[in-house]
C-alpha cells in the first residue's frame, strides 16, 4: 500500500473479459460455478424466479471437456 492510501500507482485499463467483436462470442459467468465461458456454452435456466445463465449441459461436463 502506498503512503497516500492507494493500493497501486497505476492500473492497466480494461477488463480481462473483454467482449469480442460479435455479441455471441462474448463471455459471461455461470450463475452456479462462477466461471467465465463463451455465451455459446451457456444456457438460460430459471433459478429463484429469474432467468440465469448457467453452463450447458452442466458445469461438470464442460470442465471435463475443457481439460
Amino acid at each position: 500500500m502506498v503512503a497516500d492510501g492507494l493500493r497501486y500507482k497505476s492500473k492497466v485499463s480494461g477488463s480481462p473479459f473483454t467482449a469480442a467483436t460479435s455479441f455471441g462470442a462474448a463471455t459471461m459467468s455461470c450463475f452456479l460455478c462462477g466461471k467465465h465461458r463463451p455465451r455459446s456454452q451457456l444456457s438460460s435456466r430459471k433459478i429463484l424466479g429469474k432467468s440465469q445463465a448457467v453452463c450447458a449441459p452442466s458445469c461438470k461436463a464442460l470442465d471435463e471437456a475443457n481439460s
